[in-house]
């Protein structure tokens, strides 16, 4: 059996080893595949099986590469992969959920920290010789925030949301949880509406998968009902936020900071107005990618692999 991975080199750029996959079959594993379908048919050939995680798979790769028998996604969201098309000719789509969650949860507040306390900023000044040069003992160029006390509303509240609430509390946080799928009935004190949580939050963080819903959930409309000063992280999807949207409120101050992993392009332009506005933190989508979770993202895929092939798959998203 003839295994491709097209493009494995941001779940695995060396630190980790191929070994499972490599044993279950002839493997290829290219560090990065074009979205280009020429480049994508070739590099395919006659593979029974093809792992993927950002390359698009499409109606038109599958009829050109009719040896496939089994699509692993490296990653929870599956929009790259035509599933309809793949379930039409009876193959199975794996992915790999919940692997990011406490590293997600993590760079959650990685990134509010940065917003509420700027450490690398300081540090960077400190270095530069500002604090040498200071008549006083101490200095700072932001507002330093505290979060005891604060609100802090979560936009889906599946397993990381619940972990990001959990985490909110230690730190003496007040909790608003929202998510389509959970019933306002269950007398949970966390529980809100999704008009009562944005504007009594002072923190809105966004936890939820990407559906035709949510995207654009924070827009002008939305951003107009929020506390005036509010943040906003967002560790989940771009396409939660109309960017324009954003940069406007974050210009105005009606938006005190925002802190993304996430934008609607990534890799983004130069000239992203989100990258450029100082009132913005942007890290390179990097929330999932700690060294523990990719070896679980990695390991996954091979036990899902080797479930295919066992004739019971699991983690299969299109059927």
């Amino acid at each position: 059996m003839k295994i491709v991975v097209l493009d494995g080199y941001t779940s695995n750029p060396g630190d980790l080893s191929w070994d499972g996959l490599e044993a279950l079959g002839e493997l290829t594993v290219y560090d990065r595949t074009d979205n280009d379908f020429k480049t994508i048919v070739k590099r395919i050939g006659d593979s029974q099986v093809v792992i993927v995680n950002k390359v698009k798979i499409t109606r038109e790769i599958l009829d050109a590469c009719p040896n496939i028998e089994y699509i692993g996604i490296l990653s929870t969201i599956c929009n790259y992969v035509d599933l309809e098309a793949a379930a039409e000719r009876g193959i199975p789509v794996c992915n790999v959920p919940k692997y990011g969650t406490y590293a997600i949860a993590q760079h959650t507040f990685a990134l509010l920290l940065g917003v509420c306390n700027h450490v690398g900023h300081h540090s960077h000044e400190v270095r530069k010789g500002r604090w040498s040069e200071c008549p006083d003992f101490c200095f700072w160029d932001y507002p330093l925030v505290e979060l005891k006390g604060k609100t802090l509303g979560i936009i889906g509240y599946g397993k990381i949301g619940q972990t990001v609430g959990e985490i909110a509390e230690a730190f003496g946080m007040h909790v608003l949880a929202y998510d389509r799928h959970i019933n306002l009935n269950n007398n949970l004190d966390r529980y809100a509406d999704f008009e009562y949580l944005i504007s009594h939050s002072d923190v809105i963080s966004l936890h939820c998968p990407l559906t035709d819903y949510s995207r654009h959930v924070i827009n002008k409309n939305t951003i107009s009902k929020m506390r005036d000063g509010v943040i906003i992280v967002n560790t989940s999807h771009g396409d939660l936020i109309v960017e324009d949207d954003l940069r406007e409120a974050l210009d105005s101050g009606k938006i005190f900071f925002a802190a993304l992993d996430v934008l609607s392009e990534e890799p983004p332009s130069e000239d992203n107005p989100l990258v450029l506005t100082e009132n913005c933190i942007v890290t390179p989508h990097i929330a999932w990618a700690t060294k523990a979770r990719r070896e679980i993202l990695i390991r996954t895929a091979v036990l899902n692999l080797e479930a295919f092939l066992d004739g019971e798959p699991m983690n299969v998203v299109n059927f």
